[in-house]
This record gives structure tokens, C-alpha cells and sequence, in this order.
């Protein structure tokens, strides 16, 4: 068993952050073992050890970024950010084919970035993400956090956008800050809000300054971090904004192909046999995929809640029927 002193340095080590103290204290734990006969464990132990550096170097970057250097942001950034850790993945998603292909190419880049910049080129950083409600926008930002084993950072609009003349622009450059400090998956949700078009007849100054400031910002920004800018209303967005992206990625509403494999998905674990597919399939047109997804639950609920392990037609039918009214309200 481990000694009392190498307890103590390692419960030391791990509360004052000191990560190589904590890497040797544990390497020495299993030289430890070993000593005593305990093969298997020792092995174990550093088998973990090896994992966690490897994860660890993967999130360093080069010039001393590091991947979660605080655990959330302080001061004045807490109030532009807000910092989840997702454990979501893209096989949570039902996508389709171009879409699931374009979003591994963007995971491969990133997980491989250090092979690319070796050679001088970039991996893709900058996304807009561009559909209607419900149609896997935020999704996909927490998808990609979970499969980069990175923090997902919120920028909180109402606490960025300010009457204020200059005050937006610096509180912009504030959140770029992090972005080149602290690599992450950065989300500017409701994107219209900030890149809208310079020319619309409501415009005003501040409305321009902010925009091209993001615009530089955007420009000068390390592809270490992904950005990710999501918006339903392209329409809105000013044309210059979409060649700064490294990729624009259309959502849509799920055909019926797609929606039955969501169905499936969601209630995998539910005795679903029965169910009548072209009568749920007839009533979810035109439904997102939020819609879909909380239809499942409302109906999965239903069937716990009544001591069954059945989700029948007429479960998924009504809840179906409630989203879509709650839709049109």
C-alpha cells in the first residue's frame, strides 16, 4: 500500500495544481507497488499516468496556451462567459451524411493540429452555423467540446452588447483575450445580434464599429481554439462574414429517414415493437429536432410514469401533437 508521505504529496500536489508533482508522486506509487509484487496494479498505475499526460499534451499548444487554465472565468469575464464541460458526442447526434463527414474533417484537423502546423497550415477553427431552430446548432458546439474533451464557453450576449459607445468592441477584445489564452470551444449563439449587416437602413455607428471590430478579431484569432457562430437568420448576417469562416455549415429540419433514426435512438431502451411508423412519421413533419427529441422524452416519460416498458403510437402521437401546438402558439 502507498506510504503515508507519498498520500500526503499526492493530495498536496493535487491542491496547489502542481501537475508534474502530482505525475511523479503517482510514478512513484506504482514503483511502489512494484516492489511489493503488485505487478498488475503497477502496471495500471502507470498505464494512467501515461494516459493523462498524453491527454494533457494534446491540449497544450504551443507558446504556453494551455487548455483549462482556470477553472472558470473570473472577474469581468465571468460576466461574458459562461463555461460548461460537455460530455456529449457526435453519435448522440443523428445527422446527415455531408454533415456528420464535414464535422469529423473539422475534429480530425483538431486533434491532429500539431501535424498541420508543422507545415505551416492551420487547422480549421472558425465555423457559422446557420438553420432553423431546433435543428442541432448548439448541439453540434456541445458535441464537439465533449469529443475534444475541451470546456465549452457561452459568450453571454446581453452582458457583451452594451448602449455604450466602445464599450461592446472592448469587452470583444476581452473575450478574443481568452480565446488565445485558454483553449476551449467558443459559441456565439444568436450570431445576427453581433454581425449584422453594415448597410441595414437601422444601422448606427456603434452597430458598425462592433462588427468590424469582430471582424479583426476573428481575423487575428489562433485556430487553437474552435469559434463557433450560430445564427437562424442568415439572411441578416453582413456578406463579409462568411469568408472569414473556415467552413458555413447549413442545418435543416430532419427528413423522415433521419427522424426515424432519432426516434429509434432516443428509444433505444423502451419496447417500441409496436409502434406505428408511418402514422408518427406523417405527424412529426416538419418537426425539429429538439421537437423530435422532447416528444420522445414526453412520451418515454409517459410509459415510466404508468409502469411500462412500451412507448405505443398513441404516446408518441400526443406528444408530438403538444410540441407542435406549444410550437404554433
Amino acid at each position: 500500500m502507498a506510504t503515508a508521505r507519498q498520500l500526503r504529496a499526492l493530495l498536496e500536489s493535487y491542491g496547489e495544481s502542481d501537475e508534474e508533482r502530482f505525475y511523479t508522486t503517482a510514478l512513484q506509487l506504482a514503483a511502489h507497488e512494484a516492489r511489493a509484487g503488485h505487478g498488475k496494479l503497477a502496471r495500471e498505475l502507470r498505464a494512467l499516468v501515461d494516459e493523462a499526460r498524453s491527454r494533457r499534451s494534446a491540449t497544450k499548444l504551443g507558446g504556453g496556451v494551455s487548455a483549462v487554465p482556470i477553472a472558470k472565468p473570473r472577474g469581468e469575464l465571468s460576466n461574458l462567459l459562461s463555461v460548461s464541460y460537455p460530455k456529449t458526442r457526435l453519435t448522440d447526434m443523428v445527422l446527415p451524411g455531408e454533415l456528420d463527414r464535414r464535422l469529423r474533417r473539422v475534429l480530425s484537423e483538431q486533434r491532429q493540429q500539431e501535424k498541420l502546423l508543422a507545415h505551416g497550415l492551420a487547422p480549421r477553427g472558425k465555423l457559422l452555423l446557420v438553420g432553423p431552430p431546433g435543428s442541432g446548432k448548439t448541439l453540434t458546439a456541445r458535441a464537439l467540446a465533449g469529443e475534444l474533451h475541451l470546456p465549452l464557453f457561452l459568450i453571454v450576449l446581453d452582458a457583451l452588447m452594451t448602449k455604450f459607445m466602445g464599450e461592446t468592441a472592448a469587452k470583444l477584445r476581452l473575450v478574443f483575450d481568452a480565446i488565445a489564452q485558454t483553449r476551449g470551444v467558443y459559441l456565439f449563439d444568436e450570431f445576427d445580434a453581433i454581425g449584422g449587416q453594415r448597410a441595414a437602413v437601422n444601422d448606427v455607428g456603434e452597430i458598425r464599429r462592433v462588427l468590424n471590430s469582430f471582424l479583426q478579431f476573428l481575423e487575428e484569432a489562433p485556430s487553437t481554439s474552435l469559434i463557433i457562430a450560430a445564427t437562424n437568420h442568415p439572411d441578416l448576417l453582413d456578406p463579409a462574414l462568411f469568408r472569414r469562416f473556415d467552413d458555413v455549415i447549413e442545418y435543416c429540419h430532419p427528413d423522415q429517414d433521419l427522424a426515424e433514426q432519432l426516434f429509434r435512438s432516443r428509444l433505444a431502451s423502451f419496447t417500441i415493437a409496436g409502434i406505428d411508423w408511418e402514422q408518427i412519421l406523417a405527424a412529426a413533419e416538419g418537426s425539429s429536432y429538439s421537437e423530435i427529441v422532447r416528444a420522445c422524452e414526453d412520451a418515454a416519460k409517459e410509459a415510466i410514469l404508468s409502469d411500462s416498458e412500451r412507448v405505443t403510437t398513441a404516446m408518441l402521437a400526443t406528444a408530438l401533437e403538444d410540441r407542435q401546438r406549444a410550437r404554433n402558439c
